[in-house]
């Protein structure tokens, strides 16, 4: 892997995110936000309606990177129920290090929308971290799992994002927080301007058709700085910041 911007010289995923610690400056009332997609030379977040088709072993490596570097990751329930997730660290080792940074070794996984889920995927059977759903659903309830799973009401029919990230911070005490989409949850923030930074990877294949990683109209145009630029091969890896 080579850095091209800044410093041009080769690197590597971890030297990149050896001093990135998001925790340690928030904004006032709510976690530091980072989303991190995969997208196509054509725009598209998906191939095959699955996301971890995109992206190479390096896109991968670049994801469970952040993930140990935040004290939570969110998804929309949508994405649950495409990709079913698994325990968001399963590598002990690498729980360790979280732990070793002052974060908890299994980060909390944050599913906002509906109570909809597959609720056999390995992500509440594992048994290990914890899950907060965040819904706007005021008479569904979740079936026991074995993983704890926590339940945070919004009462008034939708689920205001600005609202979610206030209450993690307050009730849950969330510094730093990795949202890993979908395109719909990315537009909930960019339109609020909840979105701190930008890690996406461009991946050398062209699809045609699907969704972008945003959908929906902005109320304006976002404007946004580039941190880094890595590439490995024919795959580019940026980091943006939101000016």
């Amino acid at each position: 892997m080579r850095r091209l911007v800044p410093d041009p010289g080769p690197t590597s995923v971890a030297e990149q995110l050896e001093g990135y610690r998001p925790w340690e400056d928030p904004p006032a009332g709510r976690p530091r936000v980072a989303l991190n997609f995969a997208t196509t030379l054509d725009g598209r977040a998906a191939i095959e309606g699955r996301s971890g088709k995109i992206g190479s072993d390096t896109d991968t490596a670049m994801l469970v990177g952040l993930r140990q570097r935040f004290d939570a990751v969110m998804i929309g329930a949508g994405t649950m129920r495409v990709e079913r997730y698994g325990r968001i660290i399963g590598d002990p080792a690498k729980r360790a290090r979280r732990e070793a940074l002052g974060l908890p070794g299994d980060p909390p996984v944050v599913i906002v929308g509906s109570l909809d889920l597959p609720w056999d995927a390995p992500l509440f059977t594992d048994g290990g971290g914890e899950v907060v759903l965040i819904t706007a659903e005021q008479d569904a309830r979740p079936p026991a799992t074995a993983t704890p799973v926590e339940v945070l009401r919004e009462p008034d029919g939708r689920v205001d994002v600005a609202t979610a990230l206030r209450r993690l911070r307050e009730e849950r005490g969330v510094r730093a927080l990795l949202c890993e989409g979908g395109p719909h949850l990315h537009s909930q923030l960019q339109a609020e301007g909840l979105a701190d930074e930008l890690f996406l990877t461009t991946a050398p294949k062209l699809v045609g058709a699907g969704s972008a990683i945003l959908e929906g109209a902005l109320p304006e145009v976002a404007e946004l700085e580039l941190a880094w630029l890595l590439q490995e091969g024919s795959e580019l890896f940026a980091r943006y910041l939101r000016r």
